[in-house]
């Protein structure tokens, strides 16, 4: 049976405007809670001042409605690009520069290249007064933004140029692989971007991160001594320990290990140790055993496997998507619905309307399930770090770092469990407590 064009393009616009609306409704219940909820929770007023949590409430109400300014402007660009057909316009407008380059429009792979180039220097000229807004207004009115002018002008320069370094040569190899065809293609194009995936992982701490960080190893002392101890009992594969200079860019604060196979090394946010704050006029970050109880959460996914169950869900999750783009990527109607005449159906534009937008619907519910396995982790994580006996320490830890962060403590049960991928600071709070109070009826 076939489809008509204005439906297709009907139902992915009605489908978004739905997802939109419905996380509008859970920003307006937040953003409510925000406005009207002034008293500091029962288990936070040893450590949170009625100043700390204002200043917190006022910063959840500055990005809630950010949040939602920003998203009304994504759906409405969305249904602009879909309604006016700008991806076939966008199409055209890179065989016309690969043209003055001498590519002829037959030359799929390049054209794909130049498109790719194109739509990305767009999205990153259009969603700019974005990023730099929230830089240099939102976060810079709460304390929180560290970056010069420069710096932030090289930061994303940066960025932008090592996304495309990235993309092109993987979307060129899909591609070429598609093009191949064959009844295995599916699986050929899912074992490269495997491999492809779990290179960049390997790459990602020794030679992507020091691009944009200055990375320096822990000097000799208690706190390297209390690391390198938890980690040989844990037999954890450390090979070093690192303190990143995040405070180059923000004063946001948090820990990390990273490493796919074999040694491993811990990053530690400059922010993360104790200092007192000339400018706060206030101590900031935490003492060196609330590092250690971080540390042992995060090692916590470690020794539960989390990384590696969540990259096993991500490959099966890709073999899935894959597979239905093989299955659909050669109807036609999806082409022409877009804007291109009949016979022309640019691989690339068949992967954006599969993967993106036939397959929104199905990647916002695996969305909210992986949210809700994220949060299982972070709670197996924080009971591994109590089984070794650091309960105190992460309690304290975690409700530091929120003060710092200015993270509100109070959420809506509904945009909670739609958006958080860790549990709430109170959520923790009480899981840890429950721990506790477990391990003394014992």
């Amino acid at each position: 049976m076939e489809i008509d064009e204005d439906f297709i393009v009907f139902s992915i616009l009605i489908f978004s405007w739905l997802e939109y609306l419905w996380e509008l409704y859970l920003s307006l219940r937040q953003l409510r809670i925000f406005q009207t909820n002034n008293t500091i929770p029962e288990d936070l007023k040893d450590m949170l001042t009625t100043e700390s949590f204002k200043k917190a409430r006022l910063y959840g109400i500055d990005k809630a409605k950010f949040r939602i300014v920003k998203e009304l402007y994504g759906i409405a660009s969305t249904s602009l690009i879909l309604y006016k057909r700008w991806i076939a316009v966008a199409w055209f407008k890179s065989e016309h520069i690969g043209a003055i380059f001498n590519i002829t429009s037959d030359r799929e792979i390049l054209i794909s290249c130049v498109f790719m180039i194109f739509v990305t220097v767009f999205n990153f000229v259009v969603n700019m007064p974005f990023t730099i807004y929230g830089t240099f207004v939102l976060e810079q009115k709460h304390g929180f933004n560290k970056q010069t002018v420069g710096f932030f002008i090289k930061d994303q320069c940066k960025s932008l140029v090592l996304s495309l370094v990235i993309t092109l040569p993987i979307i060129s190899i899909a591609i070429f692989i598609i093009m191949l065809g064959g009844k295995m293609f599916v699986m050929w194009l899912w074992m490269f971007t495997t491999v492809a995936t779990l290179l960049l992982l390997t790459l990602y701490p020794s030679v992507i991160a020091p691009l944009f960080d200055k990375f320096t190893p822990l000097p000799d002392g208690t706190l390297r001594e209390g690391i390198q101890n938890l980690a040989s009992k844990l037999n954890f594969p450390l090979s070093q320990i690192y303190i990143v200079e995040g405070s180059k860019r923000s004063a946001h604060s948090n820990a990390y290990f990273s490493g796919m196979f074999g040694a491993k090394r811990i990053v530690l946010f400059d922010t993360l140790i104790e200092k007192y704050d000339e400018e706060k006029k206030m101590t900031t970050g935490c003492t060196e055993k609330e590092i250690l109880g971080i540390l042992a959460h995060e090692l916590g996914h470690w020794s539960c496997s989390h990384i590696n169950k969540s990259i096993v869900l991500t490959e099966v999750n890709l073999l899935l998507l894959f597979s239905a783009f093989g299955f659909l990527f050669k109807y036609s109607t999806l082409y022409t619905a877009l804007g291109f005449p009949p016979g022309q159906e640019p691989i690339i534009i068949g992967l954006i309307v599969v993967l993106q937008l036939i397959l929104a619907p199905y990647n916002s519910i695996l969305s909210f399930f992986t949210t809700c396995l994220s949060r299982k982790f972070e709670f197996e994580a924080d009971n591994f770090a109590v089984s070794l006996n650091y309960t105190n320490e992460l309690k304290s830890a975690l409700i530091k770092l929120g003060k710092d962060n200015l993270d509100y403590p109070i959420y809506d049960k509904l945009y909670s469990a739609w958006y958080h991928s860790h549990p709430t600071l109170l959520h923790r709070i009480e899981n840890i407590k429950l721990l506790q109070s477990n391990a003394k009826s014992d």
